[in-house]
């Protein structure tokens, strides 16, 4: 009796509850070195939302989140470059501005903003902004971490790297500025005037909590 009983009853309980207690935990995102940091520069969870930027805490650099809202962070908007009273004043697109746009009016109004709790933003240089592309991706889609950097569009990124020489089709212009396309990860010269998208960078942020590499 005492036989069937254990194989009955006790035996499926001792079971189930073995297999509760060695559950796997919850592995880490694939890409656990970049950290979500919501719009007041506090910490978030992996899993959790929304967030406003990213730390990479292998570098100490706490990058900007698009959106797709029509603000100021807006994932579509582009700008022309324009830094330093170098390059083309408001040749980009965008909502936020009365005139249209340039990269000198996002940083400003980000700064403004204090998105993250974070004060110097800036254009990213092409080292940096090549650090957060992936070697490899699924098929058709950018080659950076969409779960952490959503709405990153095809086309090129601006970086702070100008004065540099225009070839082909663009050299009568003489010089523009370097841009990265995160669909081939290239890096190339275009014209100051173009309109391309961009994603700002602070090397020197409390929410980043790393010192500046």
């Amino acid at each position: 009796m005492f036989v069937r009983i254990f194989w009955v009853f006790i035996f499926p309980a001792i079971t189930v509850c073995a297999v509760i207690l060695h559950q796997p935990s919850q592995p880490l995102p694939s890409e656990y070195h970049l950290v979500k940091i919501d719009k007041n520069g506090e910490t978030i969870e992996a899993w959790a939302g929304p967030w406003s930027c990213i730390c990479d805490t292998d570098t100490g650099l706490l990058w900007e989140v698009k959106t797709d809202d029509e603000g100021i962070h807006d994932g579509r908007w582009t700008y022309s470059w324009y830094q330093y009273e170098e390059g083309i004043e408001n040749n980009g697109d965008c909502y936020f501005e009365e005139e249209r746009c340039d990269t000198e009016d996002l940083i400003r109004n980000t700064n403004q903003q204090k998105l993250c709790a974070t004060q110097n933003w800036r254009l990213p240089d092409i080292t940096e902004l090549r650090s957060i592309i992936l070697q490899e991706s699924k098929s058709g889609r950018p080659l950076i971490a969409t779960e952490y950097f959503p709405k990153t569009q095809r086309g090129d990124y601006w970086t702070r790297n100008f004065d540099r020489p225009l070839y082909g089709i663009y050299q009568y212009l003489g010089t523009g500025a370097g841009a990265i396309n995160f669909m081939n990860a290239k890096t190339i010269t275009i014209p100051y005037r173009n309109a391309a998208f961009v994603r700002l960078v602070s090397n020197h942020s409390t929410a980043c909590n790393k010192d500046p590499q």
